[in-house]
């Protein structure tokens, strides 16, 4: 790819939105960012790193618990790279002891894979009554053997998150996690408030998916919900519409007490980049009208993409785009370790995106910057 000016009508730097700055691509990758000069080549809409995902079952037909292997991640990469995300944490959920342990070898054995930000273990250890659609018979209390599993991948320098119930396990089990460097999120949890703080104060310091499967925030029982909005933890939260009503997400985002704690994600399925149906614990779970349901009915993971979720935040929730960007981008990449995945210079082109000025992704920079076929020798 031969130096190229872009100039687009904002740039997003990794904390906030510039007009005027243009970037220069050279050798396919992000080499300067500044005032555009003549003869860039205008854009309309935003340039932004790539963004995050710290919460993905599935993706391009492929479901890490059905598939946990290297190859199955890379599919599942393949398959939100499409739509502007970057950058995966494969999840494995509530499933057979062995099923966890095959994931987190393809795990390590993908780590080097493009766009592989390491591994969320979300369940076994979690409350039965909050476990949704995770199934009970692998529903288990915190064992040495997770621990010893966890301790494993972060001494290979694999970044971890583990979702965990306070009521699964206790502070010195949560302690024994966290003194890991993996981070370690609350949810599928019946707790109390009282419990949550707990949890914190023994070393927890995220929520999963916030609102749902966990207990809820009522006048005189904050409960989890209550506990998270009101302390300075880390929240991931699916913003499509069907998990979480608008009006919570704004509530939530206006409540808490520390900027730049939450984060999205997309929870999402195999479906995202692949057939509207796929087979979880032997059973048919299936996208109708943007929902993905079993086979009553029920919710079971999520059909949206970060690009989706980004959109509606700032064009139906009316958040900022600059927080709405940190959220997609600059808070989960703070969150394990990588904020150099937050900035723009020196990235890959492919890892650059091109928002339009509704905000939907229209495209990777590799892509957009791509000489046309009519303009290569010989044509």
């Amino acid at each position: 790819m031969a130096d190229l000016w872009l100039a687009p009508d904002q740039l997003f730097d990794g904390e906030r939105l510039h007009a005027g700055l243009g970037i220069r691509l050279a050798s396919g990758r992000v080499a300067e960012i500044a005032k555009a000069p003549p003869g860039a080549r205008p854009l309309k809409g935003t340039i932004t790193p790539g963004f995050l995902d710290l919460q993905v079952n599935g993706g391009g037909d492929v479901l890490l618990n059905a598939d946990p292997s290297a190859a199955g991640i890379a599919r599942i990469l393949a398959a939100h790279r499409r739509f502007g995300t970057v950058g995966v944490m494969p999840t494995v959920i509530t499933d057979a002891p062995e099923v966890l342990e095959a994931a987190a070898e393809a795990a390590l054995a993908a780590r080097d894979q493009p766009g592989m930000l390491g591994l969320h273990i979300e369940g076994p250890h979690i409350s039965m009554p909050r476990r949704g659609t995770h199934a009970a018979r692998y529903v288990r209390p915190l064992s040495a053997e997770t621990i010893a599993l966890v301790t494993r991948l972060r001494a290979a320098g694999l970044a971890v998150m583990i979702t965990v119930a306070p009521e699964a396990t206790d502070a010195a089990g949560i302690a024994a996690l966290a003194a890991t460097g993996a981070i370690v999120s609350l949810g599928h949890s019946d707790a109390t408030a009282e419990e949550v703080r707990g949890a914190l104060e023994a070393g927890a310091r995220c929520f999963t998916h916030l609102f749902n499967a966990m207990s809820p925030m009522l006048n005189r029982a904050p409960g989890v919900v209550g506990a998270a909005i009101n302390s300075e933890a880390h929240a991931g939260i699916i913003v499509d519409g069907v998990h979480v009503a608008d009006e919570m997400v704004a509530l939530a985002l206006r409540a808490r007490p520390v900027a730049d704690r939450m984060f999205l994600v997309s929870d999402a399925m195999p479906t995202v980049g692949g057939r509207p149906s796929f087979t979880l614990y032997g059973e048919e779970i299936r996208v109708e009208d943007g929902r993905l349901v079993n086979h009553e009915g029920s919710l079971a993971g999520a059909h949206v993409t970060i690009a989706d979720s980004l959109a509606r935040l700032v064009t139906r929730i009316g958040l900022a785009p600059e927080a709405a960007l940190r959220m997609a981008v600059t808070v989960p990449a703070g969150l394990i370790g990588a904020p150099a995945l937050a900035g723009l210079l020196g990235r890959a082109a492919e890892d650059v995106l091109l928002l339009a000025p509704d905000w939907r992704y229209a495209g990777n920079l590799g892509e957009i910057a791509a000489p046309s076929p009519a303009s290569q020798p010989g044509r």
